[in-house]
């Protein structure tokens, strides 16, 4: 069934699902949205489709739907003609959403909204693209970004275009994606969405876009030039090499809990598009108090009909799915075989895509990280927990480090599977920066005004002996030690790595590990006051990481030979150069530690981590015709130096320059 609003050479058809609305109208709007031109009922098509041919309209249209039927909350119907619905289906919205209380009235109680809601716009889709294959690869460098973010403050961008998807294809920012070598940026939602209820009053807005009310329409404050500025900003990062991930919310809407305001689905067919539990309750596997419904074979279309949107006609290379244990439930229970999840991975438009799931909810059992099926990538928290343990300084935390340097195969391996599906990530979105992480014992989420109960309590964060910004040198030099520590050791990980916009050059939230609704300076990105040698850094770590492949292979390490060579694929040793024996990985106190990663026969890379706060020389095993040299040009060049502490350092073995005699000598 084709759903939405279709032009035709005889006008524009209008069609929406619903299985228990008695009545449905599509009201027509003049250009400026404001003045309701008509409504017009719809027809019953049979299977739950409502639609009609409306002559004499063209592409530009305003429109919203209304439906009529029961309105009975506890039992999961809300019918209200006085609300106007987006379609499910729009591709564009004529302005943003805005919280006002009379969308969540209830009926009777509330005038019409349509003065209060955006209107769908009739919109000509442009021809579907041939999809080229996805840029990422297993391995490859995820930049993970907020549009506006990352945006509002850059110098070189101009001041009209900064925030939106368009400035993602400004020169400067290409260039500074191609110098960190990122291989695709995953766009944190650009979907339009609605600020949650408590924000307004509190004079905050949502920052991040994980509250979509719709699932096709792009935020005009993200794109005012609509699906094409998303087409044309994915194929300029195309040229430049970068692919484009897009971050979609399919778990939850605005509409919320049962005070929420009713903007599109609950107003269709509040039973069938979320979840409830026998007694009529909302089920809230989420925490936003709703859940979408993915076991439904309406919503698993919608879905399906979603991305496939998003890769024919803007030619994204894949998709990152807010918790993704609601795609896979099925009567309320995950099934990594869930229809959803498989009519994905092998669908014709989809199959090739990169499919990144968030791996957990908050609903009975929803913690699966490990239990989806390849091909989906999985975000990694036990990575980002384990390797910020072990930077803090907790002991018995050796085997752990080792375990994710070499991809996780504990998480990732069961049933013999010998590749790994880990995005390792320390940092991310939701939590603490980089910076942060190094700065602050504690969350510092004041800001967003509900007394700092929100956000997560246990960040395994330290602050180096001052919470938060201080004048003291010893103790900032230990933050950029620190921060330097846990960079390496992310592009010295074997499996697909995620860094967070800024966290290369040191961005700062003070503390904040919730900024969701802060559209301010604490999210947007300091471009003036970055720390250009940590960024360099980076820099440097992202073309060690292009120069030794055996960094980015997603076989699992096993001590044993690649294939075609004798030399081991990885030797783990102590800081003497010597194996590492099973006393020393049980050793609480053990700080230390060397990878060795074979390549080939040509040259090894050797991981000298030193998360011990006192310097140690550290040896490597020599071999006949081959050296150790620096891989990285600022860090030192003989091994006879002790490795500071806190710290990593890495050397490239190759064969040793052969010295030529000199004649007559």
């Amino acid at each position: 069934m084709t759903l939405g609003a279709i032009i035709t050479p005889e006008g524009i058809r209008f069609a929406v699902w619903s299985s228990s609305a008695e009545r449905l109208w599509v009201s027509i709007f003049d250009d400026t949205g404001a003045r309701e031109l008509d409504r017009l009922e719809l027809n019953p098509e049979g299977e739950g489709v409502h639609a009609l041919l409306v002559p004499n309209l063209a592409e530009g249209a305003r429109y919203g739907f209304r439906a009529d039927g029961d309105y009975a909350p506890d039992n999961g119907l809300w019918f209200d003609p006085d609300k106007l619905l987006t379609d499910p289906y729009a591709v564009e919205i004529d302005r943003p959403y805005e919280y006002h209380w009379r969308l969540a009235a209830k009926r009777n109680e509330g005038a019409d909204t349509a003065p209060l809601m955006p209107k769908a716009i009739v919109v000509a889709r442009p021809e579907p693209m041939t999809p080229l294959p996805p840029i990422l690869q297993p391995g490859g460098l995820i930049y993970e970004l907020n549009v506006r973010s990352l945006t509002r403050l850059h110098p070189d961008v101009p001041e009209a275009q900064r925030g939106t998807i368009a400035a993602l294809a400004h020169p400067a920012i290409i260039d500074h994606l191609k110098r960190l070598g990122v291989s695709a940026v995953e766009l944190m939602p650009i979907t339009a969405s609605i600020d949650e209820r408590h924000l307004p009053p509190l004079g905050l807005s949502n920052a991040w876009g994980y509250n979509p009310v719709t699932f096709m329409a792009l935020d005009p404050r993200l794109a005012p030039g609509g699906l094409k500025e998303l087409r044309d900003t994915v194929a300029a990062l195309r040229k430049a090499g970068i692919g484009t991930i897009l971050d979609l919310v399919f778990n939850h809407t605005g509409e919320s809990d049962r005070l929420g305001p009713t903007l599109s689905l609950r107003g269709l067919d509040a039973q069938a598009y979320y979840s409830h539990r026998q007694d009529g309750r909302l089920v809230n596997d989420t925490g936003t108090g709703n859940t979408i419904a993915c076991d439904h074979p309406v919503v698993r279309e919608m879905v399906l009909d979603t991305l496939r949107h998003f890769v024919r006609h803007a030619g994204v290379d894949g998709f990152r799915f807010d918790l993704a244990p609601v795609l896979g439930r099925v009567d309320g229970v995950f099934d990594p075989d869930a229809p959803l999840l498989q009519a994905i991975a092998g669908d014709p438009v989809l199959a090739d895509r990169v499919l990144i799931a968030e791996p957990w909810d908050i609903g009975p059992n929803g913690y699966q990280l490990g239990n989806f099926h390849p091909p989906y990538l999985e975000w990694n928290d036990r990575y980002r927990d384990d390797i910020r343990r072990f930077w803090r300084g907790d002991s018995g935390a050796i085997g752990a480090l080792a375990t994710r340097l070499a991809g996780s195969s504990d998480v990732f391996g069961r049933e013999g599977r010998p590749t790994s599906r880990s995005v390792n990530f320390i940092a991310a979105h939701d939590g603490m920066t980089l910076a942060d992480i190094v700065a602050y014992e504690e969350k510092h989420n004041e800001a967003n005004g509900e007394q700092n109960r929100d956000g997560h309590n246990d960040n395994l964060s330290w602050n180096n002996g001052a919470e938060g910004e201080t004048d003291d040198d010893a103790i900032a030099r230990a933050r950029s030690s620190d921060q330097r520590a846990l960079l390496a050791t992310l592009f010295a990980s074997r499996g697909t790595i995620m860094l967070t916009a800024g966290d290369e050059f040191g961005r700062t939230q003070k503390g904040n590990n919730n900024a969701y609704a802060q559209d301010n300076a604490i999210t947007w990105l300091d471009w003036g006051g970055r720390d250009q040698a940590l960024e360099q850094y980076t820099a440097s770590l992202a073309a060690l990481r292009r120069a030794f492949p055996a960094l980015t292979h997603i076989h699992f390490l096993s001590g044993e030979p690649a294939h075609g060579s004798e030399i081991p694929d990885v030797a783990w040793l102590t800081e003497a150069g010597t194996p590492l024996g099973e006393s020393d990985w049980h050793d609480p106190g053990r700080h230390r530690l060397v990878m060795i990663l074979g390549d080939s026969e040509d040259g090894r890379l050797a991981v000298m981590i030193n998360g011990d706060r006192r310097q140690s020389v550290f040896s490597l095993p020599a071999r006949d015709g081959f050296e150790w040299r620096p891989a990285i040009e600022t860090q030192p060049v003989d091994l006879a130096r002790p490795l500071p502490g806190r710290s990593v350092n890495f050397m490239f073995e190759r064969r040793a320059k052969k010295v030529r005699a000199r004649k007559g000598s």
